[in-house]
């Protein structure tokens, strides 16, 4: 049975995804029950063998506050003990997450039979980010994956409850914007592209 979907809006909706950064949200929050949905179609993501790999964390309201300040304390330890400490970073890790409605944690939960390949794991992943992007877009708001901050930190996992072999993916922040998505631009599809179609 072929599923009926207008294919004009689905490509719309593909070219429309932006990354709206933070400091571009109205400070509304966004409702609880749109956040659920963005959750609910990023584990509707690829995933080989059925691994399912994604985790979510999501903090809001007080929450935000307890991101905020577990992240900058982490940075304010780690970086004082080898000497690049800035305080700039500092204040932007302690002040920004206020900026954002939810803030997303996706974790990388290795299967422990690891029975396929960290990369595919990973791969999945970011797929699931990519719906969680679309949703986003469909509902008119903000999102922005951020990788900065204390993301590679290595004591970054045990904060966030990540065991041996899983990976801190990124922060997914989300908020409503204060105005239009921005235009976006692409290389020609003919500078990435190349079809063969003889032996």
């Amino acid at each position: 049975m072929a599923i009926k979907i207008n294919p004009d809006q689905v490509n719309y909706l593909l070219r429309q995804r932006r990354s709206v950064f933070p400091e571009d949200y109205t400070g509304e929050k966004v409702h609880d029950d749109i956040v659920w949905q963005i959750l609910e179609n990023a584990r509707w993501a690829p995933t080989h063998k059925l691994t399912e790999p994604w985790r979510f964390l999501v903090f809001t309201r007080e929450g935000i506050g307890a991101f905020a300040k577990a992240q900058s304390d982490l940075y304010k330890s780690v970086t004082e003990a080898d000497g690049t400490f800035k305080d700039s970073n500092y204040q932007k890790l302690l002040t920004k997450p206020y900026l954002s409605s939810h803030i997303i944690v996706v974790i990388m939960k290795r299967d422990e039979k690891k029975s396929v390949p960290e990369i595919e794991e990973c791969g999945a992943v970011f797929c699931a980010i990519q719906n969680m992007y679309l949703t986003a877009t469909a509902y008119g708001l903000g999102c922005y994956l951020s990788t900065g901050g204390i993301t590679y930190f290595e004591e970054a996992r045990e904060i966030f409850g990540l065991e041996k072999d899983d990976r801190l993916i990124g922060f997914l922040h989300l908020g409503i914007p204060k105005k239009n998505y921005p235009g976006g631009k692409r290389k020609p599809l003919e500078e990435v592209s190349h079809w063969v179609t003889s032996a």
